[in-house]
Protein backbone atom coordinates (compact mmCIF):
# COMPACT_ATOMS: atom_id res chain seq x y z
CA UNK A 1 0.00 0.00 0.00
CA UNK A 2 1.22 3.20 -0.53
CA UNK A 3 -0.24 6.67 0.32
CA UNK A 4 0.43 9.92 -2.28
CA UNK A 5 0.16 13.50 -0.80
CA UNK A 6 1.94 16.67 -2.08
CA UNK A 7 4.49 15.70 -4.15
CA UNK A 8 5.69 12.84 -1.71
CA UNK A 9 4.73 8.73 -1.81
CA UNK A 10 4.75 7.14 1.40
CA UNK A 11 5.64 3.37 0.45
CA UNK A 12 4.28 0.94 3.53
CA UNK A 13 5.60 -2.27 2.03
CA UNK A 14 9.10 -1.17 0.73
CA UNK A 15 9.69 1.53 3.76
CA UNK A 16 9.90 3.99 1.76
CA UNK A 17 9.79 8.10 1.40
CA UNK A 18 9.68 9.41 -1.94
CA UNK A 19 9.65 12.79 -2.92
CA UNK A 20 8.95 12.50 -6.71
CA UNK A 21 11.31 9.81 -7.79
CA UNK A 22 14.08 10.69 -5.07
CA UNK A 23 14.32 8.90 -2.11
CA UNK A 24 14.13 10.72 1.42
CA UNK A 25 16.07 8.94 3.93
CA UNK A 26 14.57 8.79 7.24
CA UNK A 27 14.80 7.30 10.80
CA UNK A 28 12.89 4.09 11.35
CA UNK A 29 10.66 5.60 13.94
CA UNK A 30 10.17 8.66 12.15
CA UNK A 31 9.15 6.29 9.34
CA UNK A 32 7.09 4.96 11.70
CA UNK A 33 5.72 7.87 13.42
CA UNK A 34 4.79 9.34 9.97
CA UNK A 35 2.75 6.23 9.35
CA UNK A 36 0.51 6.14 11.68
CA UNK A 37 0.00 9.71 11.89
CA UNK A 38 -1.06 9.23 7.83
CA UNK A 39 -3.03 6.50 8.49
CA UNK A 40 -5.11 8.12 11.32
CA UNK A 41 -5.48 11.47 9.32
CA UNK A 42 -9.06 11.42 10.89
CA UNK A 43 -8.56 12.19 14.26
CA UNK A 44 -5.80 14.13 16.85
CA UNK A 45 -3.49 11.34 17.68
CA UNK A 46 -2.13 12.17 21.22
CA UNK A 47 1.05 11.58 22.82
CA UNK A 48 0.23 8.44 24.59
CA UNK A 49 -1.24 7.34 21.55
CA UNK A 50 2.32 7.97 20.05
CA UNK A 51 4.05 6.23 22.58
CA UNK A 52 1.64 3.50 22.32
CA UNK A 53 2.12 2.41 19.27
CA UNK A 54 5.42 3.89 17.69
CA UNK A 55 7.65 2.99 20.75
CA UNK A 56 5.60 0.36 22.08
CA UNK A 57 4.78 1.67 25.45
CA UNK A 58 8.59 2.16 26.70
CA UNK A 59 8.87 5.53 28.37
CA UNK A 60 9.78 8.39 26.11
CA UNK A 61 11.18 11.69 27.06
CA UNK A 62 8.92 14.72 25.51
CA UNK A 63 12.31 16.20 23.94
CA UNK A 64 13.14 12.62 21.87
CA UNK A 65 8.89 13.26 21.12
CA UNK A 66 9.22 16.06 19.82
CA UNK A 67 12.25 15.61 18.00
CA UNK A 68 10.92 13.02 15.98
CA UNK A 69 7.51 15.02 14.81
CA UNK A 70 9.61 17.84 14.03
CA UNK A 71 11.89 15.20 11.50
CA UNK A 72 8.70 14.08 9.92
CA UNK A 73 7.89 17.35 9.49
CA UNK A 74 11.28 17.98 7.71
CA UNK A 75 11.13 14.95 5.52
CA UNK A 76 7.67 15.98 3.79
CA UNK A 77 8.75 19.56 3.47
CA UNK A 78 6.65 21.19 6.54
CA UNK A 79 7.77 22.76 9.68
CA UNK A 80 6.39 24.12 12.75
CA UNK A 81 5.62 27.58 11.91
CA UNK A 82 3.53 26.22 8.57
CA UNK A 83 1.99 23.38 9.77
CA UNK A 84 0.62 22.43 6.12
CA UNK A 85 0.72 18.65 7.17
CA UNK A 86 1.38 17.73 10.05
CA UNK A 87 -0.51 20.26 12.60
CA UNK A 88 0.02 20.56 16.14
CA UNK A 89 -3.73 20.41 17.88
CA UNK A 90 -3.08 22.48 21.31
CA UNK A 91 -3.00 20.52 24.16
CA UNK A 92 -4.41 17.50 22.66
CA UNK A 93 -1.72 16.22 19.79
CA UNK A 94 -1.40 16.74 16.39
CA UNK A 95 -3.42 15.34 13.12
CA UNK A 96 -1.94 15.02 9.47
CA UNK A 97 -4.11 17.40 7.64
CA UNK A 98 -2.99 17.23 4.29
CA UNK A 99 -5.06 15.65 1.08
CA UNK A 100 -4.48 11.86 0.91
CA UNK A 101 -4.61 9.58 -2.08
CA UNK A 102 -4.37 5.31 -1.05
CA UNK A 103 -2.79 3.30 -3.85
CA UNK A 104 -3.24 -0.19 -3.49
CA UNK A 105 -2.50 -3.67 -5.45
CA UNK A 106 -5.72 -2.96 -7.06
CA UNK A 107 -5.89 0.48 -7.99
CA UNK A 108 -5.78 4.09 -6.64
CA UNK A 109 -8.34 5.90 -4.68
CA UNK A 110 -9.05 9.26 -2.38
CA UNK A 111 -9.25 9.57 0.54
CA UNK A 112 -10.51 12.61 2.40
CA UNK A 113 -8.41 13.28 5.96
CA UNK A 114 -11.92 12.87 7.52
CA UNK A 115 -13.07 9.71 6.18
CA UNK A 116 -12.54 7.00 8.66
CA UNK A 117 -9.27 4.81 8.45
CA UNK A 118 -9.04 0.84 8.71
CA UNK A 119 -6.87 -0.72 11.82
CA UNK A 120 -3.61 0.98 11.83
CA UNK A 121 -1.04 -1.98 12.02
CA UNK A 122 -3.68 -3.83 9.38
CA UNK A 123 -5.98 -6.62 10.07
CA UNK A 124 -5.29 -10.07 10.83
CA UNK A 125 -6.07 -13.21 9.23
CA UNK A 126 -8.99 -15.04 11.06
CA UNK A 127 -7.99 -18.53 11.88
CA UNK A 128 -10.40 -21.43 11.58
CA UNK A 129 -10.90 -22.34 15.10
CA UNK A 130 -12.12 -20.01 17.59
CA UNK A 131 -9.74 -17.20 18.32
CA UNK A 132 -9.78 -15.08 21.41
CA UNK A 133 -8.30 -12.22 23.23
CA UNK A 134 -8.28 -11.08 27.17
CA UNK A 135 -7.62 -7.54 27.68
CA UNK A 136 -5.90 -6.62 30.46
CA UNK A 137 -8.30 -6.15 33.53
CA UNK A 138 -8.77 -2.62 34.67
CA UNK A 139 -7.59 -2.06 37.94
CA UNK A 140 -10.51 -0.80 40.06
CA UNK A 141 -8.14 -0.45 43.41
CA UNK A 142 -7.50 3.12 42.97
CA UNK A 143 -3.96 2.24 43.50
CA UNK A 144 -1.08 2.07 40.85
CA UNK A 145 0.85 0.20 42.90
CA UNK A 146 -1.64 -2.63 42.40
CA UNK A 147 -1.56 -2.64 38.65
CA UNK A 148 0.29 -6.14 38.47
CA UNK A 149 -2.35 -7.57 40.44
CA UNK A 150 -5.14 -7.13 37.93
CA UNK A 151 -2.66 -8.19 35.23
CA UNK A 152 -1.57 -10.87 37.01
CA UNK A 153 -5.30 -12.01 37.26
CA UNK A 154 -5.78 -11.46 33.31
CA UNK A 155 -2.15 -13.23 32.86
CA UNK A 156 -3.24 -16.47 34.42
CA UNK A 157 -6.37 -16.51 32.38
CA UNK A 158 -4.90 -16.37 29.32
CA UNK A 159 -2.76 -19.54 30.16
CA UNK A 160 -6.08 -21.16 31.45
CA UNK A 161 -7.60 -20.05 28.26
CA UNK A 162 -4.55 -21.27 26.36
CA UNK A 163 -4.63 -25.24 27.42
CA UNK A 164 -8.19 -25.37 25.65
CA UNK A 165 -6.88 -27.07 22.46
CA UNK A 166 -10.10 -25.85 20.20
CA UNK A 167 -8.94 -22.24 20.86
CA UNK A 168 -6.39 -19.82 19.61
CA UNK A 169 -5.78 -17.64 22.19
CA UNK A 170 -3.74 -14.31 21.47
CA UNK A 171 -0.48 -13.54 23.31
CA UNK A 172 -0.48 -11.54 26.60
CA UNK A 173 1.64 -9.01 24.78
CA UNK A 174 -0.40 -8.26 22.37
CA UNK A 175 -4.01 -8.18 23.78
CA UNK A 176 -1.82 -6.09 26.61
CA UNK A 177 -1.03 -3.13 23.86
CA UNK A 178 -4.12 -2.32 24.09
CA UNK A 179 -4.30 -1.22 27.91
CA UNK A 180 -5.70 1.39 28.94
CA UNK A 181 -6.49 2.80 25.50
CA UNK A 182 -10.27 3.52 24.42
CA UNK A 183 -9.74 1.50 21.21
CA UNK A 184 -12.61 0.16 19.52
CA UNK A 185 -14.01 -3.50 20.17
CA UNK A 186 -14.29 -3.93 16.34
CA UNK A 187 -11.04 -2.09 15.56
CA UNK A 188 -8.92 -4.50 19.13
CA UNK A 189 -10.79 -7.57 17.40
CA UNK A 190 -9.62 -6.54 13.58
CA UNK A 191 -6.05 -5.71 14.23
CA UNK A 192 -5.47 -8.98 16.51
CA UNK A 193 -7.90 -11.54 14.02
CA UNK A 194 -10.16 -12.68 17.10
CA UNK A 195 -13.50 -13.50 17.07
CA UNK A 196 -14.24 -13.08 21.01
CA UNK A 197 -13.01 -10.67 23.51
CA UNK A 198 -12.98 -10.96 27.32
CA UNK A 199 -12.67 -8.04 29.35
CA UNK A 200 -13.23 -7.46 32.93
CA UNK A 201 -12.02 -5.63 36.13
CA UNK A 202 -10.28 -6.24 39.12
CA UNK A 203 -10.95 -4.44 42.88
CA UNK A 204 -8.25 -5.56 45.93
CA UNK A 205 -9.21 -4.21 49.15
CA UNK A 206 -7.42 -5.97 52.05
CA UNK A 207 -7.78 -9.53 52.05
CA UNK A 208 -10.63 -8.87 49.71
CA UNK A 209 -11.09 -9.08 45.79
CA UNK A 210 -13.55 -8.20 43.67
CA UNK A 211 -13.80 -9.51 39.82
CA UNK A 212 -16.22 -9.05 37.21
CA UNK A 213 -15.85 -10.40 33.69
CA UNK A 214 -17.49 -10.75 30.51
CA UNK A 215 -16.99 -12.24 27.15
CA UNK A 216 -18.53 -10.57 23.69
CA UNK A 217 -19.04 -11.72 20.38
CA UNK A 218 -17.39 -9.50 18.22
CA UNK A 219 -19.49 -10.21 14.65
CA UNK A 220 -22.74 -9.87 16.91
CA UNK A 221 -21.79 -7.02 18.98
CA UNK A 222 -23.53 -9.11 22.07
CA UNK A 223 -22.50 -9.79 25.42
CA UNK A 224 -22.42 -13.91 25.66
CA UNK A 225 -21.58 -13.99 29.34
CA UNK A 226 -20.49 -11.88 31.93
CA UNK A 227 -20.09 -12.33 35.97
CA UNK A 228 -19.26 -10.67 38.86
CA UNK A 229 -17.13 -12.84 42.03
CA UNK A 230 -16.07 -11.38 45.46
CA UNK A 231 -14.02 -13.98 47.61
CA UNK A 232 -11.16 -13.51 49.94
CA UNK A 233 -7.85 -13.38 48.16
CA UNK A 234 -6.98 -17.11 49.50
CA UNK A 235 -9.69 -18.46 46.45
CA UNK A 236 -8.12 -16.43 43.75
CA UNK A 237 -6.99 -19.07 41.62
CA UNK A 238 -10.81 -20.99 41.92
CA UNK A 239 -12.40 -17.71 40.55
CA UNK A 240 -9.92 -17.96 37.61
CA UNK A 241 -10.95 -21.69 37.07
CA UNK A 242 -14.58 -20.57 37.43
CA UNK A 243 -14.06 -17.84 34.81
CA UNK A 244 -12.51 -19.88 32.60
CA UNK A 245 -14.94 -22.57 32.61
CA UNK A 246 -17.30 -20.25 32.05
CA UNK A 247 -15.65 -18.59 29.03
CA UNK A 248 -15.41 -21.86 27.81
CA UNK A 249 -19.04 -23.18 28.28
CA UNK A 250 -20.03 -20.17 26.72
CA UNK A 251 -18.34 -20.42 23.69
CA UNK A 252 -18.26 -24.23 22.68
CA UNK A 253 -21.03 -25.31 24.68
CA UNK A 254 -21.06 -28.96 23.24
CA UNK A 255 -17.45 -29.67 24.00
CA UNK A 256 -17.86 -28.08 27.55
CA UNK A 257 -21.20 -30.26 27.85
CA UNK A 258 -18.60 -33.48 26.91
CA UNK A 259 -15.61 -32.78 28.92
CA UNK A 260 -15.80 -30.46 31.45
CA UNK A 261 -12.56 -27.95 31.52
CA UNK A 262 -10.90 -27.34 34.34
CA UNK A 263 -7.48 -25.63 34.75
CA UNK A 264 -4.51 -28.12 35.65
CA UNK A 265 -2.12 -26.89 37.76
CA UNK A 266 -0.62 -26.67 40.77
CA UNK A 267 -0.42 -23.06 42.46
CA UNK A 268 2.28 -22.20 45.27
CA UNK A 269 1.85 -22.88 48.60
CA UNK A 270 2.29 -18.84 49.73
CA UNK A 271 -0.08 -16.45 47.92
CA UNK A 272 2.93 -13.95 48.32
CA UNK A 273 4.82 -16.17 46.27
CA UNK A 274 2.21 -15.89 43.43
CA UNK A 275 2.41 -12.16 44.06
CA UNK A 276 6.18 -11.74 43.66
CA UNK A 277 5.99 -13.56 40.15
CA UNK A 278 2.91 -11.29 38.96
CA UNK A 279 5.41 -8.47 40.15
CA UNK A 280 8.13 -10.37 38.52
CA UNK A 281 6.31 -11.16 34.69
CA UNK A 282 5.46 -7.69 34.71
CA UNK A 283 8.61 -5.86 34.24
CA UNK A 284 10.08 -9.56 32.50
CA UNK A 285 7.88 -8.84 29.79
CA UNK A 286 9.07 -4.97 29.04
CA UNK A 287 12.57 -6.74 27.87
CA UNK A 288 14.98 -4.42 28.48
CA UNK A 289 18.25 -4.97 30.87
CA UNK A 290 17.33 -3.44 34.19
CA UNK A 291 13.49 -4.73 34.13
CA UNK A 292 15.30 -7.99 33.67
CA UNK A 293 17.22 -7.61 36.53
CA UNK A 294 14.15 -6.53 38.99
CA UNK A 295 11.84 -9.38 37.43
CA UNK A 296 14.79 -12.05 38.83
CA UNK A 297 15.04 -10.38 41.82
CA UNK A 298 11.42 -10.88 42.63
CA UNK A 299 11.19 -14.46 41.52
CA UNK A 300 14.70 -15.04 43.81
CA UNK A 301 12.40 -14.25 46.40
CA UNK A 302 9.20 -15.91 45.35
CA UNK A 303 11.62 -19.46 45.39
CA UNK A 304 12.77 -18.48 48.48
CA UNK A 305 9.47 -18.81 49.68
CA UNK A 306 8.07 -21.80 47.94
CA UNK A 307 11.30 -23.71 46.27
CA UNK A 308 8.56 -26.10 44.62
CA UNK A 309 7.06 -23.42 42.58
CA UNK A 310 7.25 -24.45 39.02
CA UNK A 311 6.47 -21.15 37.38
CA UNK A 312 8.82 -18.94 39.35
CA UNK A 313 11.51 -21.09 38.65
CA UNK A 314 10.89 -21.60 34.97
CA UNK A 315 10.12 -17.60 34.29
CA UNK A 316 13.63 -17.25 36.40
CA UNK A 317 14.67 -19.90 33.71
CA UNK A 318 14.10 -18.26 30.92
CA UNK A 319 14.84 -14.71 32.02
CA UNK A 320 18.57 -15.81 32.51
CA UNK A 321 18.80 -17.90 29.13
CA UNK A 322 17.28 -14.77 27.07
CA UNK A 323 19.34 -12.49 29.18
CA UNK A 324 22.53 -14.63 27.46
CA UNK A 325 21.03 -14.53 24.36
CA UNK A 326 20.33 -10.50 24.15
CA UNK A 327 23.80 -10.03 26.21
CA UNK A 328 22.68 -8.75 29.21
CA UNK A 329 24.59 -11.57 31.12
CA UNK A 330 27.65 -13.38 30.73
CA UNK A 331 26.30 -16.41 28.40
CA UNK A 332 28.00 -19.09 30.42
CA UNK A 333 26.83 -17.94 33.67
CA UNK A 334 23.77 -17.16 32.06
CA UNK A 335 22.62 -20.73 30.78
CA UNK A 336 23.94 -22.21 33.89
CA UNK A 337 21.58 -20.51 35.72
CA UNK A 338 18.92 -21.19 33.25
CA UNK A 339 19.50 -24.55 33.31
CA UNK A 340 19.68 -25.00 37.28
CA UNK A 341 16.15 -23.17 36.99
CA UNK A 342 14.74 -25.41 34.59
CA UNK A 343 15.35 -28.56 36.01
CA UNK A 344 13.44 -27.27 39.51
CA UNK A 345 10.78 -26.23 37.36
CA UNK A 346 10.53 -29.56 35.72
CA UNK A 347 10.83 -31.36 38.67
CA UNK A 348 8.21 -29.02 40.67
CA UNK A 349 5.88 -29.41 37.37
CA UNK A 350 6.33 -31.40 34.73
CA UNK A 351 3.33 -29.88 33.26
CA UNK A 352 3.89 -26.53 33.37
CA UNK A 353 5.20 -25.20 29.60
CA UNK A 354 7.18 -22.70 30.83
CA UNK A 355 9.77 -25.34 32.55
CA UNK A 356 9.62 -26.92 29.28
CA UNK A 357 10.21 -24.14 27.44
CA UNK A 358 13.46 -22.63 30.11
CA UNK A 359 15.08 -26.70 29.32
CA UNK A 360 14.45 -26.23 25.82
CA UNK A 361 16.59 -22.66 25.76
CA UNK A 362 19.29 -24.47 27.67
CA UNK A 363 19.38 -27.29 25.29
CA UNK A 364 19.89 -25.08 22.57
CA UNK A 365 22.66 -23.02 24.09
CA UNK A 366 24.53 -26.40 24.03
CA UNK A 367 24.07 -27.36 20.64
CA UNK A 368 21.50 -30.32 21.60
CA UNK A 369 19.07 -29.71 19.02
CA UNK A 370 17.18 -32.51 19.12
CA UNK A 371 16.50 -32.35 22.89
CA UNK A 372 15.93 -28.83 21.98
CA UNK A 373 13.18 -29.69 19.96
CA UNK A 374 11.47 -32.29 21.96
CA UNK A 375 11.38 -29.65 24.90
CA UNK A 376 9.76 -26.82 22.59
CA UNK A 377 6.55 -29.45 21.57
CA UNK A 378 6.59 -30.37 24.59
CA UNK A 379 5.94 -27.09 26.17
CA UNK A 380 3.55 -26.23 23.16
CA UNK A 381 1.24 -30.04 23.49
CA UNK A 382 0.96 -28.16 27.02
CA UNK A 383 0.15 -24.70 25.75
CA UNK A 384 -0.71 -24.79 21.86
CA UNK A 385 -0.96 -20.86 22.12
CA UNK A 386 2.63 -20.40 23.55
CA UNK A 387 3.89 -17.70 20.97
CA UNK A 388 7.57 -17.81 22.80
CA UNK A 389 7.68 -21.43 22.22
CA UNK A 390 6.39 -21.50 18.70
CA UNK A 391 9.51 -18.57 18.65
CA UNK A 392 12.08 -20.65 19.54
CA UNK A 393 11.00 -24.09 17.99
CA UNK A 394 11.64 -22.21 14.84
CA UNK A 395 14.94 -21.32 15.66
CA UNK A 396 16.08 -25.16 16.54
CA UNK A 397 14.48 -25.91 13.50
CA UNK A 398 16.06 -23.67 10.94
CA UNK A 399 19.04 -24.67 12.90
CA UNK A 400 18.52 -28.14 12.00
CA UNK A 401 18.12 -27.53 8.58
CA UNK A 402 14.48 -27.78 8.51
CA UNK A 403 14.27 -24.06 7.46
CA UNK A 404 10.60 -24.14 5.32
CA UNK A 405 9.04 -25.37 8.82
CA UNK A 406 11.25 -22.93 11.33
CA UNK A 407 9.49 -20.04 8.82
CA UNK A 408 5.94 -21.35 9.81
CA UNK A 409 6.34 -21.49 13.29
CA UNK A 410 8.27 -17.69 13.44
CA UNK A 411 5.04 -16.76 11.11
CA UNK A 412 2.69 -18.38 13.83
CA UNK A 413 4.07 -16.72 16.46
CA UNK A 414 3.92 -13.70 15.26
CA UNK A 415 0.09 -14.36 13.94
CA UNK A 416 -0.52 -15.16 18.22
CA UNK A 417 1.71 -12.02 19.01
CA UNK A 418 1.54 -9.68 16.51
CA UNK A 419 2.38 -6.38 19.29
CA UNK A 420 4.85 -8.28 20.91
CA UNK A 421 8.05 -7.08 22.14
CA UNK A 422 9.07 -10.62 21.33
CA UNK A 423 8.31 -9.73 17.72
CA UNK A 424 11.57 -8.83 16.91
CA UNK A 425 12.72 -11.67 17.82
CA UNK A 426 10.21 -14.15 16.13
CA UNK A 427 11.05 -11.61 12.92
CA UNK A 428 14.63 -12.41 13.31
CA UNK A 429 14.22 -15.91 13.72
CA UNK A 430 12.21 -16.18 10.50
CA UNK A 431 14.47 -14.11 8.56
CA UNK A 432 17.54 -16.30 10.00
CA UNK A 433 15.51 -19.05 8.33
CA UNK A 434 14.76 -17.63 4.90
CA UNK A 435 18.74 -17.29 5.27
CA UNK A 436 19.43 -21.04 5.60
CA UNK A 437 17.19 -21.35 2.92
CA UNK A 438 18.92 -19.41 0.83
CA UNK A 439 16.10 -16.77 0.26
CA UNK A 440 18.27 -13.54 1.00
CA UNK A 441 15.42 -10.72 0.08
CA UNK A 442 12.71 -12.27 2.26
CA UNK A 443 15.95 -12.87 4.88
CA UNK A 444 16.34 -8.92 4.32
CA UNK A 445 12.65 -8.32 4.22
CA UNK A 446 12.16 -10.15 7.93
CA UNK A 447 15.83 -8.54 9.35
CA UNK A 448 15.04 -4.87 8.81
CA UNK A 449 11.22 -5.66 10.43
CA UNK A 450 13.13 -6.88 13.68
CA UNK A 451 15.40 -3.75 13.37
CA UNK A 452 12.25 -1.48 12.80
CA UNK A 453 10.44 -2.97 16.05
CA UNK A 454 13.66 -3.34 18.36
CA UNK A 455 16.85 -1.46 16.60
CA UNK A 456 18.52 -1.90 20.19
CA UNK A 457 18.78 -5.92 19.24
CA UNK A 458 21.73 -7.72 17.94
CA UNK A 459 19.57 -10.19 16.62
CA UNK A 460 18.26 -8.88 13.75
CA UNK A 461 21.38 -7.68 12.36
CA UNK A 462 22.80 -10.67 12.01
CA UNK A 463 20.68 -12.51 9.61
CA UNK A 464 20.53 -8.75 7.53
CA UNK A 465 24.33 -8.39 7.24
CA UNK A 466 24.59 -12.23 6.45
CA UNK A 467 21.87 -12.17 3.58
CA UNK A 468 22.81 -8.55 2.49
CA UNK A 469 26.51 -10.14 1.86
CA UNK A 470 25.48 -13.35 0.10
CA UNK A 471 22.70 -11.09 -2.07
CA UNK A 472 25.96 -8.89 -3.67
CA UNK A 473 24.36 -5.78 -1.23
CA UNK A 474 27.74 -4.50 0.31
CA UNK A 475 26.65 -1.12 1.32
CA UNK A 476 23.98 -2.40 2.85
CA UNK A 477 25.94 -5.78 4.30
CA UNK A 478 28.38 -3.11 5.71
CA UNK A 479 25.84 -0.94 7.34
CA UNK A 480 24.01 -3.77 9.09
CA UNK A 481 27.56 -4.88 10.55
CA UNK A 482 28.64 -1.43 11.58
CA UNK A 483 25.67 -0.69 13.28
CA UNK A 484 25.54 -4.27 14.83
CA UNK A 485 29.02 -3.55 16.14
CA UNK A 486 27.22 -0.35 17.66
CA UNK A 487 24.72 -2.52 19.67
CA UNK A 488 27.35 -5.41 20.52
CA UNK A 489 30.89 -4.23 21.07
CA UNK A 490 34.20 -6.80 20.50
CA UNK A 491 32.55 -8.38 18.02
CA UNK A 492 34.41 -10.75 16.30
CA UNK A 493 34.14 -13.72 13.25
CA UNK A 494 35.41 -16.35 16.16
CA UNK A 495 33.47 -14.88 18.81
CA UNK A 496 30.55 -15.41 15.95
CA UNK A 497 31.51 -18.82 15.58
CA UNK A 498 31.44 -19.67 19.17
CA UNK A 499 27.85 -19.07 18.97
CA UNK A 500 26.40 -20.07 15.62
CA UNK A 501 23.44 -22.27 16.90
CA UNK A 502 23.79 -24.27 13.73
CA UNK A 503 23.97 -28.72 13.55
CA UNK A 504 25.65 -28.97 10.15
CA UNK A 505 28.72 -28.23 9.18
CA UNK A 506 27.71 -26.93 5.61
CA UNK A 507 25.46 -24.88 7.05
CA UNK A 508 27.85 -23.45 9.27
CA UNK A 509 30.36 -22.75 6.51
CA UNK A 510 27.92 -20.80 4.49
CA UNK A 511 27.11 -18.80 7.64
CA UNK A 512 30.43 -18.03 8.45
CA UNK A 513 31.31 -17.18 4.76
CA UNK A 514 28.69 -14.16 4.73
CA UNK A 515 30.03 -12.95 7.44
CA UNK A 516 33.04 -12.67 6.52
CA UNK A 517 32.04 -11.40 3.27
CA UNK A 518 29.66 -8.56 5.27
CA UNK A 519 33.31 -7.57 7.01
CA UNK A 520 33.66 -9.23 10.34
CA UNK A 521 36.96 -10.91 10.80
Amino acid sequence: MQFLFADHILDIPRRELRRGVTPIAVEPQVFDLLTYLVQNRDRVVSRDDLIGSVWRGRIVSDSTLASRINAARRAVGDNGEEQKLIRTVARRGIRFVGAVRVRTGTGEQSRAPGERQGPTRGAQPRSEQPAIAVLPFANMSGEQEQEYFSDGISEDIITALSKVRWFLVISRNSSFAFKGKPFPMTQIASELGVNYVVQGSVRRSGDLVRITAQLSDVATCSQLWGDRYDRSLADVFAVQDEITESIVAAIEPQVYAAENFHAERKPPHSLRAWDLVMRALSHFWRLTRDDNMVAQRLLDEAIALDQNYAQANAVLAVSHAFAGHLGWEDPAAANLAAERAGLAAIRADRDDPWAHLAIGVSHLRKHRFDDALAAFESALRLNPSFALAHGQRGLVLSSLGRWQEGVRAARHALRLSPRDPFAAIYSAVAAYAEFVGRNYEEAIRFARESIRQRPDFAAGYRPLAAAAAMAGDMDLARAALDTWRSVQPNLSLAWMASQLLIKGEEERAHCLEAFRRAGLE
